[in-house]
């Protein structure tokens, strides 16, 4: 709970309407893993999807509901849409979907622009107004608490104030807690809005919220703008992620909110965890983090050389709006991938491992860090392979399960078509040299699938860990190689699960097959880290 408890809501949407961005396809593996990290950082709603219109979205209800997915700060959010013209609510199959969804939240969207009651829905306003009564009286009546998306609203409420106020009025009187007003078409600008926002609170009394598009850019400032004007719930979804030009950036809105507003909207140690938690979900979107992002940008604290750097040694507040630490970020002067000691201090809490006790460690924990970075190395999704460094470092690390001899991976392309990879891996387990062969649809599988065959005799727990998910980008190579353009790396994360938990690790290297390796190595030596300390 954050200070201002109920007062004011952070209200994510990043799995259903940033889940929207052309690119972005999420697993409900995927889903579960934004949702733990969302509700780790402390909002206050995360909204899971549309059940009833999408499968996965079904799928991730129903997973959650039954304990895959514990929130500890968050409360979980269904979305869907009023029940339709001319329907009982109570015969409503989207409507049924919802409460099915066994959430303790609802959003529901509906159309308050007359232009759209008339021309998209095909009916009065009258019914419009009925629709959203009805439907939100009903969830209301089966114990659920209910917001309502005023879709269109801002431009709606130009054409005609009136349609506009009864749509929000309507949801009031079904029981409606908080009425969001949706720039949907993203073509507000800020004084405008906040002007719209005043007038909305101060003709009705009604708990405002806010929801913007960002197709004039202009997304996280309207937010602000509607906060400053009485809006206390803000809808926004990581890294800006949406369709067209996406949403208001749920770390920009938060960064504003609490160092230039004073707001406490997050719990007091959630905020420097804000840029880890971005480059997090923007792993698990295989989207590459946006260097230039605000607040959390590896770019937003940088500085070149030159008059900053100098005035920099002096005092960092001269040419830094705020102390990057507070944000989970690091200030650079050169134009390279740097590691904040605040993040690994804060990764290291969450491993059991006490870093500030060994700033030496820290150090070169920090040095290389660094250095992999710059190679193409990311840890911010593959907590897994961070703690292995850190561990490593801290002499800590248990004698890993197997070493490698060596291994070789064949393709063979048949006459018929038929594409079938072999591999073949030489290890050194248990005191013996082990020799494995084994096939698969792919280079990575046929390396897993002998890795596999020739521990297994071996590991107990082997049989219990399995491949979750495999995401491949492909990066651009050092800037200083004599070859550039032609150097790619490629850096492979690799999620694992023994039915009890996740765990993702990461591996980089100009060879596919080589990166995948690594990552899959990491896997089994953290997971075996894993046993032993349980065992001890």
């Amino acid at each position: 709970m954050t200070p201002l408890g109920d007062s004011f809501h952070v209200f994510d949407t990043t799995l259903r309407d940033g889940a929207q961005r052309e690119g972005i396809s999420y697993s409900v593996n995927d889903k579960l893993a934004v949702a733990r990290l969302l509700d780790s950082l402390g909002v206050g709603f995360i909204e899971g999807g549309w059940p009833g219109a999408m499968p996965k979205d079904t799928e991730f209800f129903a997973r959650a509901a039954a304990g895959e997915l514990t929130l500890k700060h968050a409360q979980l959010v269904a979305f869907g849409s009023t029940r339709k013209a001319g329907v009982k609510v109570q015969e409503d199959a989207q409507v049924r979907a919802l409460l099915a969804a066994q959430t303790p939240v609802v959003t529901l969207v509906a159309k308050s622009d007359r232009r759209h009651i008339e021309r998209a829905l095909r009916t009065d306003v009258a019914e419009n107004c009925a629709m959203v009564r009805d439907t939100v009286r009903y969830l209301v009546d089966e114990g659920r608490r209910v917001f309502l998306d005023a879709e269109h609203f801002f431009d709606g409420f130009a054409f005609d104030p009136d349609t506009a106020l009864r749509v929000l009025e309507s949801a009031v009187e079904g029981g409606a807690d908080v009425v969001v007003l949706c720039d949907t078409n993203g073509g507000q600008l800020p004084l405008g809005l906040a002007e719209t926002v005043a007038d909305v609170v101060a003709r009705t009394g009604f708990r405002v919220g806010i929801h913007c598009q960002d197709d004039t850019s202009c997304a996280v400032a309207n937010t602000i703008a509607a906060v400053q004007a009485g809006a206390t719930h803000v809808q926004c979804t990581a890294n800006g992620y949406g369709e067209r030009a996406g949403n208001a950036d749920l770390f920009a809105v938060v960064g504003n909110l609490v160092t230039k507003l004073g707001l406490p909207v997050l719990p007091t140690e959630s905020l420097a965890e804000l840029t880890r938690v971005s480059h997090a979900l923007a792993e698990i979107a295989n989207i590459a983090p946006d260097t230039h992002q605000a607040y959390v940008g590896s770019s937003a604290f940088a500085h070149k050389a030159g008059l900053h750097a100098s005035a920099i040694k002096v005092d960092p507040e001269l040419y830094n709006h705020i102390d990057p630490d507070t944000v989970g970020n690091d200030m650079r002067v050169l134009v390279t991938e740097m590691a904040g000691r605040a993040s690994l201090e804060l990764k290291g809490r969450e491993f059991g491992i006490d870093l500030t006790r060994r700033p030496d460690a820290l150090t070169n924990v920090v040095r290389k860090v660094k250095e992999l970075e710059a190679g193409g190395w990311s840890f911010e999704a593959a907590d897994a392979s961070l703690e292995l460094l850190l561990k490593e470092e801290l002499s800590e690390l248990d004698e890993p399960p197997f070493v490698l001899e060596s291994y070789r991976v064949v393709l063979d392309h048949h006459r018929d078509g038929k594409i079938v990879s072999e591999a073949t891996v030489k290890v050194h387990v248990a005191g013996e040299r082990v020799i494995a062969t084994a096939e698969g649809n792919g280079p990575v599988h046929a390396l897993d699938a002998a890795l596999r065959k020739a521990l297994l005799p071996h590991l107990s727990w082997l049989d219990a860990v399995e491949l979750n998910d495999y995401k491949v980008r492909i990066l651009p190579g050092s800037h200083d190689s004599a070859e550039h353009g032609t150097d790619a790396v490629t850096r492979v994360l690799v999620e694992s699960t023994d039915g009890e938990r996740e765990w993702t690790t990461v591996g980089v290297h100009g060879n596919i097959v080589e990166a995948s390796w690594l990552a899959l190595c990491d896997a089994l030596v953290h997971k075996a880290a894993r046993v032993t300390r349980s065992r001890g």
